[in-house]
Parts: structure tokens; C-alpha cells; sequence
């Protein structure tokens, strides 16, 4: 879709719903840390009492998407059941509990006598996230964002339609007995809706995209409007010729299988070549048991791996039960190899050599650098964020899984005396520039 066309998507009705949000998320910046805090109490205590609902709807949802022939990786982030939703619920009660973000003083400076500069944390504003299948998301971008005093206009994929209403239902039915306005939290189902959100620079301050690279790249594409998040999850996992093969091959399996349709599941396999042969003699009969298709170039053919990888391979996000494998020859190559193909999202290696793990960690340029743990753990609520808005790839600041900490920025505050800039001019006044 053009630009001009996204820009002329805002329909009256959707820009009088994005102005609510907007006008309610000015109370909520001034809420304090306990009105809050409360507040997410309420919306946890309102999900729990909805959950039978709740779990109904995402029923509908997935039965609905079947018939649709919506792809096994879809369908299992669409799948939200008791304990998927329960988990949900705990997460946005420790997001409760976390310290408060706003109204940190960063910086505290005394300019000249009686002229004193503080940096200080404030609200971003409100937030537009677009994502696909997940309704747990709906649940973690809500929490973080009334915790962190910003209105927030959620957009979900039509397949989880039902799902997503009734979240928001109750999410709103537990802020009404809370001192957060509820107009907080909106909720858009059409297509059309998140064109328009795409267009309203001025009340919208951040869009964070959670789905496939092509909606990702849409967004950035045909947006004014801040973006963060990240468009490929293509994760590697170097097995160095130094290393517990059987704690290597445990690693690789849990940053493979555990939950192969998340963005954080390894995509390629590198092995150096001292110890390819070994470890896949113990590893294509467990990946095999575990219904991994193994792709491989061709010295790893050659040690057992059936299926032959192409260029493609490398630059894929199979997001299912499908690996890449590849030899190389030495640590540098597999660095090289990742800089290359990799999106900069999480890599990990596994060595029992401590230069060769820091050479590792210091060298790969990605928001998640790991040694000897699974890749899996590039998880907000596995930091101890509670949960997160999304994953940042880009270089700049929030980088990785985006909790409370990015979800806020600073303002400048200067307080003076009748200061006026001609007297330091003019050297009737001069700088103290002392930290306070």
C-alpha cells in the first residue's frame, strides 16, 4: 500500500477512540506508584475471574483459524490455555511489584547559583503495538504499559478476534475499579484501523510491531511514527571445539524444541569441524526423535544429516521443527557467519574455553549474547521484567526484550531565579556546573 493511502486510512471514528486514549493517559502519567500499582492488581484480580471466558473465546479462535489453514506456528501462539493465561496473570503481578520507572532523577546539576538542572524519567505518551496470533501479548503490553503511565492502543490479528476482545474486556472492567481511566486501553480488529493507527503521528509517540518480517517491514515502511521492535529472529548457536558435547546437545535441543515457534528458538546450528563429526553421531538421533528436520550443507552431509541446505537456509526463520547445520573451521568463521546472516537478535555459544567464550561474547554484535545456555532465555519475563512489549534488535537504546526501562523516556527540568542568558554572555554570571 502507498503512503498516501496509509495516510488518508484514520477514519473520524477511530481518531476519536485514539484521542480518548490520549486523553486519558494524561491522568495517568500524573497517577502515583501505588495508583498504579493497584491498578494492575485490579486488572490481574478481573482476568482471573474471567478466565473461563477468556479460555472459551481462544477455543473459538483456534477452531475457526483450523478451518482457515492458519500455520502450525500461528496456531500455536494463538493457543492460550488455564495455564498459558495463568502464567499471564502472574506476569503482570510481578510487573506490579517492580520498582517504578517514572521519576528516577538522572541527572541533578547545579548550572550557576540558584539555576539547578534535573534529568528526569517521564511517560513516552501512548503506545501503538500491532501484533500477530498472540492474545498472551495483549496481557503483557497492557500491564507494562499502564505501570510505566502510558495509554496504549493494541491491535491484534483478526484470528484471535475473540480472544483479544474479551481480554480487554476484563482488563477494562478491572481498571474501572482503580483510579486509571479505563479509555487507557483501546482495542482496534479491522485491517483498516491499524493502516489509520499508522498515520496518527501526534497522538501516538511509539508503534511496536510483534510479528512476521513482512509486518514489520510494512510498519517501518509506511509509518512517521517512531518504530521498535525487530524483523527476523534468525538465532544461532556456535558449538565450539572445546565443549561438553552432552551439555552442547542439551542446549541445542531446549534453544530448538522447547517452543520452536517463539522468535528467540535457534535457526542454524554451527559446529567446528574438530567436533561436527562426534556431536552429530549423538545428536541426529535425538533431533530425529524430536521430529527436527536437520538441513545441512555439505561437510555436515557427509557426517549424517540427509536433507542438503541452500543459500536460503542460512537467512531463514523457520519458526517449526526445522534446523540449519553447518562446519566451519574455527571460531572467527562462525562469528563471521552470524555477522552475515544473523539478525542481530540472540546467539549463543557453548565452550568450556573462557577466551574463546569471550572472544564470543565481546565480537557478536546482537542484543542477546549467550555461554552455555539456551537461547530461549531472551525473554522479558525471564529477565525479571514481568513480561515485555516486544524484542528490539535496532542498535540504539532499548535494545533486547523492552520492559518497563524502555518504556519511558526524560525531560529536562530547569529551575531558576530570574536567570537570563545575557548575563552569562556578557560575564555578569558565570557557570558552576557542579553535580549535585
Amino acid at each position: 500500500m502507498e503512503n498516501n493511502t496509509v495516510a488518508q486510512a484514520a477514519t473520524s471514528e477511530l481518531l476519536e477512540r485514539a484521542r480518548s486514549v490520549k486523553n486519558a493517559s494524561i491522568p495517568l502519567a500524573q497517577c502515583t506508584n501505588e495508583q498504579r500499582r493497584s491498578a494492575l492488581i485490579a486488572m490481574a484480580d478481573s482476568l482471573a475471574s474471567s478466565a473461563d471466558n477468556i479460555v472459551e473465546a481462544n477455543l473459538q479462535d483456534l477452531r475457526r483459524s483450523e478451518e482457515a489453514g492458519l500455520n502450525d506456528a500461528l496456531l500455536a501462539r494463538l493457543k492460550l490455555n488455564k495455564d498459558k493465561l495463568n502464567l499471564a496473570i502472574k506476569g503482570i503481578r510481578q510487573v506490579s511489584s517492580l520498582p517504578d520507572p517514572i521519576g528516577l532523577i538522572q541527572l541533578q546539576r547545579e548550572l550557576s547559583e540558584g539555576l539547578y538542572l534535573s534529568r528526569i524519567t517521564v511517560p513516552l505518551g501512548v503506545l501503538g503495538v500491532i501484533f500477530e496470533s498472540r492474545p498472551d501479548a495483549v496481557m503483557q503490553i497492557a500491564s507494562l504499559a499502564i505501570r510505566s503511565g502510558n495509554g496504549a492502543i493494541l491491535k491484534g490479528g483478526s484470528e484471535a478476534r475473540l480472544t483479544n476482545e474479551s481480554i480487554v474486556d476484563a482488563l477494562q472492567k478491572g481498571l474501572k475499579v482503580s483510579d486509571v481511566l479505563p479509555e487507557s486501553l483501546c482495542l482496534l480488529t479491522t485491517r483498516e484501523e491499524s493502516l489509520g493507527l499508522l498515520s496518527l503521528d501526534g497522538i501516538v509517540d511509539l508503534i511496536i510491531p510483534r510479528g512476521s518480517n513482512e509486518l514489520v517491514r510494512f510498519i517501518q515502511d509506511n509509518t512517521r511514527i517512531p518504530v521498535l521492535g525487530h524483523a527476523d529472529g534468525i538465532c544461532h548457536l556456535y558449538i565450539d571445539s572445546e565443549v561438553d558435547l552432552k551439555q552442547a546437545l542439551n542446549i541445542a535441543i531446549d534453544s530448538k524444541c522447547q517452543y520452536p515457534a517463539a522468535c528467540n528458538a535457534i535457526e542454524t546450528l554451527l559446529l567446528h569441524n574438530d567436533i561436527a563429526s562426534s556431536f552429530l553421531q549423538i545428536a541426529i538421533p535425538r533431533f530425529h526423535e524430536l521430529g527436527v528436520t536437520l538441513i545441512g550443507d555439505e561437510i555436515s552431509q557427509g557426517y549424517g544429516i540427509a536433507n542438503k541446505a541452500v543459500e536460503t537456509d542460512w537467512s531463514s526463520e523457520y519458526l517449526d521443527l526445522k534446523l540449519s547445520v553447518k562446519v566451519v573451521t574455527s571460531i572467527d568463521k562462525a562469528i563471521e557467519h552470524i555477522r552475515r546472516y544473523g539478525s542481530r537478535h540472540t546467539d549463543a555459544i557453548a565452550t568450556s574455553n573462557k577466551e574463546s567464550a569471550r572472544k564470543f561474547l565481546h565480537t557478536v554484535d546482537s542484543s542477546g549474547v549467550y555461554h552455555n545456555c539456551s537461547t530461549r532465555f531472551a525473554d522479558g519475563f525471564r529477565y525479571g521484567f514481568g513480561a515485555e512489549v516486544g524484542i528490539s534488535t535496532q542498535t540504539l537504546p532499548p535494545r533486547g526484550p523492552v520492559g518497563l526501562d524502555g518504556l519511558v523516556t526524560y525531560r529536562y527540568f530547569l529551575e531558576g531565579d530570574g536567570h537570563m542568558a545575557e548575563e552569562f554572555s556578557s560575564g555578569v554570571k558565570s557557570f558552576t556546573h557542579r553535580d549535585l
